[in-house]
């Protein structure tokens, strides 16, 4: 039985200027495998990070769905304090309420609704994670150049002066 913690995040008044978190957090409480749910007005805070490892290791959770703003700017973030909880940081999950409820949306029940359907989605999704492993893969620093004209050729060289291997085939 899966083990989740919602974590909705006001962005200051990015998102609770339409959204009532709230509410979202409350619906989210009542969803299948949700044991933990929590708003808070800035989640990406250094007391936002801790609550969430903190109820990582409290609620022993299994996975966590940060409703907020985007995973571009946030998800990293939210991924290293799950890793600092000790669970799995691919077991986190972003909910954009930001960009995908809040500022395209006007204040209302609608925009609260869409809000909880995203969260709900993620939810679903979350508990269908496994956890993974980073891996490294080596690169070979090497180029191919097609085409000996004049751009091709001081391609060539513009490599070779940065010390990496190029090969030029020309056309013809």
């Amino acid at each position: 039985m899966a083990r989740v913690g919602v974590f909705v995040c006001h962005c200051g008044e990015n998102i609770s200027a339409t959204v009532d978190c709230a509410k979202v957090a409350q619906t989210a409480a009542e969803l299948q495998g949700v044991v933990f749910t929590e708003d808070y007005k800035y989640m990406c805070s250094d007391p936002g990070q801790t609550k969430i490892k903190e109820a990582i290791k409290e609620h022993n959770l299994d996975g966590v769905v940060v409703a907020a703003c985007s995973p571009r700017m946030h998800e990293p973030t939210f991924r290293k304090a799950t890793a600092e909880g000790g669970l799995n940081p691919f077991l986190c999950e972003m909910a954009n309420l930001r960009e995908h409820c809040s500022w395209v949306h006007d204040k209302g029940d609608l925009t609260t609704d869409k809000a909880i359907d995203i969260v709900r989605t993620l939810v679903a999704k979350v508990k269908r994670n496994q956890p993974l492993e980073m891996i490294r893969v080596p690169v070979t620093k090497r180029a191919l150049v097609i085409g000996g004209g004049v751009a091709g050729i001081q391609a060539v060289l513009d490599i070779a002066k940065d010390g990496h291997e190029e090969v030029m085939v020309e056309r013809g």
